[in-house]
């Protein structure tokens, strides 16, 4: 089975957790763009959803697809987010970025009360940082002491370019992202957050540690597997 195909199963699972009237939080990249497409086709027009998304190029699929989108209201709260992740630890620690919305996804994800992950089943990992970078969201004047900082750190920092221009990848808050390679990936991905977000500049990072509830994944064979946090209730 491709991977595609793997993403659409894993992310209609998703999709199946968001029911009419509720308030849904839309992630970022490849794999979400399957489950807002299912999203779409389970609720034609919407059906009185009432959804934020994470980035501007996920609203502006999400309208094109009939789905309503508005601003974040001053007392939101989500009942479901549907997401992807770039990596899966066994914990359901997870590393995403890779769309380079990682800040408004963690924003949008304290907000839900349950995050939902699709993802392929090449995304399963046994420690975070081995299969993708781990992404930071980083003030543009504060670039050149962090990647010193980092380095000292043995995190080998890369500032993300645009393959085509070689200009730094903005976020849609003006931002720039720092891609981390931590030798032997990151053993503790809680304690490499809270380091991460001491130092000065550094706006959030792309280590999602306690956040994910349900994780769909789609496999090889054409199955769905569901891996849920120990505290989160099965159906």
């Amino acid at each position: 089975m491709e991977i595609d195909e793997e993403k659409a199963l894993a992310a209609r699972a998703a999709a199946g957790r968001v029911r009419a009237g509720q308030r849904v939080a839309l992630g970022t990249g490849s794999t979400t763009a399957f489950t807002i497409r299912a999203i779409a086709e389970n609720f034609p027009g919407g059906d009185n959803l009432s959804i934020v998304a994470s980035s501007v190029a996920t609203e502006r699929f999400a309208t094109t697809l009939g789905l309503p989108v508005r601003a974040l209201e001053p007392n939101d709260h989500f009942d479901v987010m549907v997401d992807g992740a770039d990596e899966v630890a066994p914990t359901l620690a997870l590393t995403k970025g890779g769309g380079a919305a990682l800040f408004r996804e963690k924003f949008l994800a304290r907000l839900s009360t349950e995050l939902v992950i699709a993802v392929d089943h090449t995304k399963l990992v046994p420690r975070l940082g081995t299969r993708a970078p781990i992404p930071i969201e980083i003030v543009p004047f504060a670039r050149v002491k962090l990647i010193h900082q980092l380095s000292e750190r043995s995190l080998s920092p890369r500032l993300r370019a645009d393959r085509v221009s070689g200009a730094p990848v903005l976020t849609d808050n003006g931002n720039e992202v720092l891609d981390l390679f931590p030798e032997d990936g990151v053993r503790d991905p809680a304690h490499l957050e809270h380091e991460l977000r001491l130092l000065p500049g550094v706006i959030e990072t792309g280590l999602f540690v306690g956040l994910a509830h349900r994780v769909y994944v789609g496999l090889p064979d054409g199955t769905v597997q569901e891996i849920l946090r120990p505290d989160t209730k099965p159906g």
